[in-house]
């Protein structure tokens, strides 16, 4: 390694009422990967906003390629070579890729006029540098997402960029997407660029890092190069606490009775090719697969909001060869969606409103809406699964993924007393929120639900169900429980038939 990029030291940053960072220590050297850990309030967030200049610490010394600096602005920041990719990417759809990397910094002509093809010669040579063959005259709304991932860093390295930092870069990106991303990063530590990489799944961590740094309630647990870890170890470093005690106990006793939600060798599009399942009282039962193998599809089906062409579906001991949510919901089952924001949640609506979104019938009349009975019920749901909110009035959009996950599910658990169908249930939250969702779902199957979760991280599959079913394109290749429940069995399955992909966190 050469000497550090960026240095922090003694670093403090308060907000009213809370200590956000104390006194916290980070070094980064040219040509390193970081991966910066810990739960959702830690302290990451802040942390990277003072080195990118959007914060100014209480206290503490940044230095940045050798010098002491405070940066005034997000704008001087970058300027010496800091350039931050947020989760939320920040480009311009209508504007073509040459244009989005050279937004700010538009070459000129003798006659100070926009030189396109200039731009364009030199974002095409950027691009082939990163390895890519985006057309730089495309548009970016019509890019893929890791697309247009490559276009935020080919304006960063335009940018004679020296550190970048990921926040989050994988939470929308499909196996393929990441194996491209991580390429880039490969490319970018071989040019001598520091990384900074945040991520809330920790098998990324230690595909990409050469080292971690947790922070835990502000302070900083401690930095160690990622060889010296183990995924038991850094979990217990962000929660205090050991791996083992991540999901409660699974359910002793075979489940009795008829199935409370069942398929019965049902086609529905592309992707569900005679599936036949059945979810008792009171189990878990994982959906496992590679991406694109029609995990999502067989949830959608069962639910009744994509149409069978085959077969058959029972719900609580109905059986319908056509359902439909309105339907499903009626009968007592729920859905929470792989994508909370744009399938889920109403965003800028409060947590009562979504709360009570698929029951307005039972707190109204078919003219008027009880908001105090709406905002009395969101409170119930804040209090059973310690939602972090002011109360029912917040706005969603404000939480943070792991209490928007909670408020789906105190949604559901209002309507459903049948079955839960949970599609990705902790995909973009942290570790800590992850063991309360884990909690959760075993207290809701313990109270007779049956759960359905589909999940692209295996050791959540394998910790949290007592059964798996898994997929590969489309069809059922196998079913595992007890000691057959290993992550090597259910790859096995998982490419059957030749699925393609790989699971979100799941190297080759």
């Amino acid at each position: 390694m050469t000497s550090a990029i960026v240095s922090v030291t003694g670093m403090s940053k308060s907000f009213p009422g809370v200590r956000s960072l104390d006194r916290v220590d980070l070094e980064v050297a040219r040509g390193e990967v970081r991966a910066l850990v810990g739960e959702n309030g830690a302290g990451k967030s802040t942390l990277i906003k003072i080195i990118a200049g959007a914060y100014r610490p209480d206290d503490g010394e940044l230095a940045f390629d050798g010098r002491s600096t405070r940066w005034s602005s997000p704008h001087e920041a970058a300027r010496a070579g800091v350039h931050v990719i947020y989760q939320e990417l920040i480009l311009f759809p209508d504007m073509t890729v040459a244009q989005n990397i050279f937004v700010n910094d538009q070459p000129r002509n003798r006659f100070c006029l926009i030189d396109k093809a200039d731009m364009r010669r030199r974002a095409t040579a950027i691009l082939e540098e990163l390895g890519s063959p985006i057309d730089p005259d495309e548009k970016v709304r019509n890019l893929t997402v890791a697309s247009q991932q490559l276009v935020e860093i080919a304006r960063a390295l335009k940018s004679n960029a020296k550190l970048i930092i990921f926040d989050e870069p994988t939470a929308v990106l499909g196996g393929h997407e990441v194996d491209i991303l991580f390429a880039m990063i490969a490319r970018l530590k071989a040019r001598g660029v520091a990384v900074i990489f945040i991520s809330h799944r920790l098998e990324e961590v230690f595909a990409i890092a050469d080292s971690a740094t947790v922070l835990k309630d502000g302070k900083l647990v401690g930095t160690l190069p990622v060889k010296e870890l183990t995924q038991s170890k850094l979990v217990s470093m962000m929660i205090g606490r050991p791996l083992a005690d991540m999901f409660p106990p699974k359910a002793t006793s075979e489940p009795q009775g008829a199935p409370v939600l069942a398929a019965n060798d049902i086609w529905s599009g592309p992707k569900v090719k005679g599936i036949s399942l059945a979810l008792h009282k009171g189990e878990i039962v994982g959906l496992a697969g590679m991406v694109g193998s029609g995990r999502t599809e067989i949830a959608h089906a069962l639910f009744g909001s994509a149409p069978l062409e085959r077969g058959s579906v029972t719900q609580g001991g109905t059986a319908a060869t056509s359902p439909d949510p309105c339907q499903s919901i009626a009968r007592g089952i729920g859905f929470l969606t792989e994508n909370r924001k744009e399938e889920g949640l109403f965003m800028l609506q409060d947590i009562a409103v979504n709360i009570s979104a698929p029951i307005l019938g039972r707190i109204g009349s078919a003219l008027f809406l009880n908001r105090t009975a709406e905002r009395m019920l969101a409170r119930q749901q804040i209090a059973q699964y310690a939602i972090a909110a002011t109360g029912p009035n917040a706005a969603v959009v404000n939480l943070s993924g792991g209490n928007q996950q909670k408020v789906l599910l105190g949604r559901w658990v209002n309507t459903s007393n049948t079955a839960l169908i949970l599609d990705e249930p902790t995909r973009g939250v942290d570790v800590g929120a992850k063991m309360e969702i884990y909690r959760i779902i075993r207290e809701l199957a313990n109270r007779g639900l049956g759960i359905l979760v589909i999940s692209s991280e295996l050791p959540e599959i394998i910790g949290l169900c007592d059964r798996v079913i898994v997929i590969a394109e489309g069809r059922k290749t196998g079913e595992l429980t007890g000691r057959d429940l290993t992550e090597e069995r259910v790859m096995e399955l998982a490419v059957a038939t030749g699925g393609a992909g790989l699971p979100n966190g799941v190297a080759a």
